[in-house]
């Protein structure tokens, strides 16, 4: 219950000024082509690197339920399986609010300010989201004899 809390406390914030900048909006402006081919062009480069991250920061989570084995995220660099994973997640978060911080403040009427704090509103919001979601335990598997 501690964590759901913790995770709420960063819900709230994030979805009201997620809401209250307009970024959803002003970002589906850019996806629309309303500002032009690049933009667009940027906006779903944004919006391919977000799934993205979303579909690894899941599959971290699921690691222990499809392993069988609760990873050592301590110790990823020498995991075979998350030293894989852990760099391209962290890739997909940060060239992704990037482009999509570039995106909204050089082509939407937004600004680079505005534009900062709500990629960062949104992902916030994302991201509590994500540490909502129960997370599985590994099944214990018999040994073969």
């Amino acid at each position: 219950m501690d964590h759901t809390i913790r995770q709420l406390k960063l819900l709230v914030p994030s979805i009201v000024v997620t809401y209250y900048l307009g970024t959803l909006h002003d970002f589906a402006g850019l996806l629309r082509g309303e500002a032009g081919y690049w933009p667009q062009l940027s906006a779903y480069g944004a919006s391919f690197l977000g799934i993205t991250t979303i579909a690894l920061f899941i599959y971290v989570l699921l690691l222990p339920w499809i392993s069988g084995e609760e990873p050592d995220y301590k110790t990823w660099k020498e995991s075979g399986t998350l030293s894989g994973v852990i760099p391209l997640l962290t890739g997909s978060i940060a060239i992704g609010w990037v482009l999509s911080v570039g995106a909204l403040g050089h082509w939407s009427a937004v600004g680079y300010l505005k534009g900062t704090i709500g990629v960062s509103a949104f992902y916030a919001l994302t991201f509590s989201l994500l540490g909502l979601l129960p997370v599985p335990r590994p099944s214990r598997r018999k040994a073969k004899l």
